[in-house]
């Protein structure tokens, strides 16, 4: 199971702080920062292994939902995760 490198995004450019927390970094915010783009974007360059993985975005502190989630899991706080499935990595390496 060959780590894949994910790239996820928030788009607030008037954020001062963006964060990532999931099951990929245990729930802690700090583990996975995210840095602005130019365009006032924030993005996070991840490396995982195939799997499903849910998360939440944190910006400026406050736990926050991805606008449009391609897929949500529930959770005990009576809120929704985003899911992020990452695949086997279809390339294959030739001899």
């Amino acid at each position: 199971m060959e780590e894949q490198e994910i790239v996820l995004t928030f788009n607030a450019p008037e954020a001062k702080e963006v964060q990532v927390a999931g099951t990929f970094n245990r729930w802690r915010p700090e583990a996975n920062p995210l840095r602005r783009t130019q365009s006032g974007e924030w993005a996070a360059r991840l490396m995982l292994k195939s799997g499903l993985y849910e998360y939440r975005f944190v910006v400026d502190g406050i736990w926050t939902d991805e606008p449009e989630p391609a897929q949500t899991a529930a959770n005990p706080h009576g809120g929704r995760n985003s899911v992020l499935k990452v695949g086997l990595d279809d390339r294959t390496d030739l001899l």
